[in-house]
């Protein structure tokens, strides 16, 4: 089987809009929630989120460009754009028969879509929509933007599986080049849901946290007091390529992609199951996939959103599936600091493991308050504190609404 190394990272994140600045803020335990800036929420149970500060998107792209792509697309191409420079791949010198794009959003272009209909609303019934708005909502059109960009002409199409979309295209990516179907793909994923819509459509489920007189401390993973997720925004990217292809050009391996899993709870809708069945499967299945005992890895990057559920269920799938291992692990949930960027967690939680692979140094959950008696206190949930450690191979964990779990194993080149 061919093997696949890691050549380019990209970032815009919550906590930092380049992939520098998103270590940096990950190994420093900042926190990226703040009170929502992008629409007045007045009237909102939730009123903060983890926004991109300071965003301009005519810093990045044309305004012209820009105008025609909902903020997940701009997101995607700032992003994938970052880690093609980082990879030092010249265009001129590639197959591009032999280069894709494989993309991941849970819900994509939601501001597009809200705009559009909130302005037919206002107007006398005639549907003057914009040419544009189609193109712009449709969640595969990122992956499409980014395949023109660079003229990828091998596999091509978006991931759509709420959470756990990002890290089904990575794995799907991982996929195309093991199996000899491409060189070099771009994977990754973006996400841009902090509307009106978006956070209207969370708190009616009681899923976002409501902390809104602390919103840095608001996500809370494996807390007692935890309230529910902290919606995020932005985008992570990755270049993969086999290593063939990598050696030749002479590129830079910051790591390898070794396993990759999807399976379903088959159990409800948004529930997790709550034996953490599914999540327990993937994670066995992932392993099973990289060959590696779990005694093999060192570091869990968990879906852990802060929910009073998932939390729970997730830490027993992590016991069930590594038994007595599970105690000598580094665990943690990124989305303290980042918040929950929906379709693109996946990919900003694989470059955390690909960090900690790299630098051997464990990000941290910070906003540990109260243990939680349902969580197994022999856990090492690295609150508070980045530690570091030497990490040989980290698994991230994504799981999504409708049941769809996701695990990626990185490990360290050699």
């Amino acid at each position: 089987m061919i093997r696949v190394v890691v050549t380019g990272l990209g970032a815009i994140t919550p906590i930092g809009k380049s992939i520098n600045e998103f270590r940096e803020s990950l190994f420093n335990g900042v926190s990226g929630a703040d009170n929502i800036t992008l629409f007045d929420t007045e009237f909102y149970k939730t009123k903060f989120a983890c926004e991109v500060k300071n965003f301009n998107v005519n810093d990045y792209l044309d305004r012209k460009v820009a105008r025609r792509m909902d903020r997940f697309t701009q997101f995607g191409m700032i992003a994938s754009e970052e880690a093609m420079k980082n990879s030092g791949i010249d265009l001129n010198k590639i197959n591009h028969d032999r280069a894709g794009v494989i993309w991941g959003s849970g819900i994509g272009g939601l501001g597009t879509l809200e705009t559009e209909i909130t302005e037919f609303v206002k107007g006398n019934g005639t549907p003057r929509y914009n040419p544009f708005m189609v193109p712009k909502m449709i969640s595969d059109i990122a992956a499409g933007y980014i395949s023109i960009k660079y003229g990828f002409r091998g596999p091509n199409f978006a991931t759509v599986s709420a959470c756990a979309s990002s890290s089904h295209a990575i794995g799907v990516a991982f996929d195309n080049i093991r199996l000899g179907r491409a060189d070099i793909m771009i994977t990754g994923g973006s996400e841009a849901t902090i509307t009106k819509t978006g956070i209207g459509g969370f708190n009616s489920m009681k899923a976002l946290s409501t902390r809104n007189d602390d919103p840095k401390t608001a996500s809370r993973p494996f807390d007692l007091d935890r309230d529910g997720f902290v919606q995020g925004e932005g985008a992570g990217a990755l270049i993969l390529e086999s290593l063939e292809h990598a050696k030749k050009r002479g590129a830079k391996i910051y790591a390898e992609i070794v396993g990759a899993a999807a399976t379903a709870d088959a159990y409800h809708i948004t529930a997790p199951h709550p034996e953490g069945l599914g999540a327990r499967n993937v994670m066995k299945f992932a392993l099973s996939d990289a060959k590696l005992n779990p005694n093999e890895i060192q570091y869990v990057n968990v879906h852990g959103t802060s929910t009073p559920l998932g939390d729970i269920a997730e830490t027993k799938a992590i016991l069930q599936t590594f038994g007595d291992s599970a105690y000598d692990l580094n665990i943690s949930s990124t989305k303290s600091m980042t918040g929950h960027l929906l379709g693109a967690a996946g990919a900003v939680e694989t470059l955390a493991c690909i960090f900690a692979v790299c630098d051997g140094v464990v990000p941290p959950t910070i906003n540990h308050f109260t243990d939680d008696p349902n969580i197994d206190a022999k856990l090492n949930l690295t609150f508070g504190d980045a530690q570091e450690r030497e990490i040989n191979a980290a698994m991230s964990n994504t799981f999504g609404f409708g049941g769809h779990n996701s695990s990626i194993i990185v490990k360290k080149f050699r």
